[in-house]
């Protein structure tokens, strides 16, 4: 295929008139073309690289938690309809023997018809109860790194990410052991400013939902927002669905952060992309009314609005459009370490692009 006329973003944040060649779903260059490819002409659309979601529950009624290998299948056909074209379906805190049925589930989700399986985000059960937001407390557990090497075997190799409160019993230990094999993200914590410290100086560098599940930044106690902000190899997952966060505040952490450490995700659920209704999370009741998800109690339950809208959001909250398009692509690629494959329109990776007009309504999945 030829992509010719689109305005294609760069990876400096501009955007430049270009045509674009696609050889075995690769960027190639024109070289390599043999003059009978098909031809799409992109005329006034922009050109993005296909997001990446590195943390989400579900979709369209269905759990990664569900453990339902037809289940997953449609949650990756759904995302990438969307414009997600790299996926990290995302666990919630449940029992040991359910995580190991569910993490068996990866292996025959993926089909060519839907996003691609980038890892695993293992989303608890390693929190704080003081600050379980929507897990259940019952199943919480400490940090135990031969249950995370069983189920990464059992994943096949696919966990990405682990969701790890720094201030509960042998979280320290947890890190120095395995910051190396997976991505530890710091949160559902209340641990303070020199605790989240301690753990980024031996290897956590990522938080998980930032300022959900964890103290607020205040400015004799900074806690973990302060020591992420310190931390310069510190990347942070923002939820910009306009309920989880003040536009203000999406607005000050791209300016806090920069452009380069703040990672967009959706924390979607079972109801994104359904009707309004009363659906579940982690065992937990959850009622949903214009993409606001929560629990019996009013607590937040992830959201349920897909990424790109989420970005979109936050290019209508103001963030730059060059922030928020990187934040849903080569940062989260980069914090997963598949930034050679995919999150920039650049020759040789894959192929993974989103047309969309210039005022941001999608018409064409690659």
């Amino acid at each position: 295929m030829i992509i010719k006329n689109g305005n294609v973003f760069q990876e400096d944040g501009t955007f430049k008139k270009q045509t674009l060649y696609i050889k075995n779903h690769k960027l190639v260059s024109e070289n390599e073309m043999t003059g009978k490819e098909e031809i799409l002409n992109a005329e006034g659309l922009l050109i993005l690289p296909g997001l990446v979601d590195i943390h989400s529950h579900g979709a369209y009624g269905k759990d990664f938690s569900d453990g339902d290998v037809d289940g997953l299948k449609e949650i990756l056909k759904y995302e990438r309809r969307s414009g997600i074209t790299s996926y990290c379906p995302t666990s919630m805190t449940l029992p040991k023997e359910r995580l190991i049925k569910i993490f068996r589930s990866i292996e025959e989700a993926q089909t060519a018809d839907g996003a691609y399986v980038a890892g695993i985000n293992m989303e608890g059960p390693f929190l704080d109860p003081a600050k379980k937001g929507a897990h259940v407390e019952e199943w919480i557990a400490e940090p135990d790194a031969d249950f995370m090497k069983e189920l990464n075997e059992v994943a096949g190799g696919k966990i990405r990410l682990v969701t790890l409160a720094p201030n509960v019993s042998r979280a320290m230990d947890f890190i120095r052991e395995m910051h190396e094999e997976f991505c530890i993200s710091l949160g559902h914590t209340a641990a303070d400013y020199d605790c989240a410290k301690e753990a980024m100086s031996l290897g956590a560098h990522h938080v998980t939902h930032l300022y959900n599940a964890m103290q607020p930044l205040a400015h004799r106690e900074p806690g973990l927002i302060g020591a992420a902000m310190d931390d310069p190899d510190c990347m942070v997952e923002l939820i910009s669905d306009g309920y989880h966060i003040h536009p203000s505040v999406v607005r000050a952490t791209f300016r806090m952060f920069g452009p380069e450490r703040v990672i967009l995700i959706s924390d979607s659920m079972r109801a994104t992309g359904m009707e309004n209704g009363t659906y579940e999370l982690g065992g937990q009741e959850v009622t949903v009314k214009d993409r606001k998800a929560v629990l019996k109690d009013g607590t937040l339950a992830g959201s349920a609005t897909n990424l790109f809208d989420c970005m979109c959001k936050a290019i209508e909250f103001g963030v730059p459009v060059e922030q928020a398009i990187f934040a849903a692509t080569r940062n989260p690629a980069k914090s997963i370490g598949i930034y050679e494959r995919t999150g920039s329109v650049s020759t040789g990776k894959e192929a993974d692009l989103v047309l969309v007009t210039p005022e941001f309504e999608l018409k064409q999945v690659i």
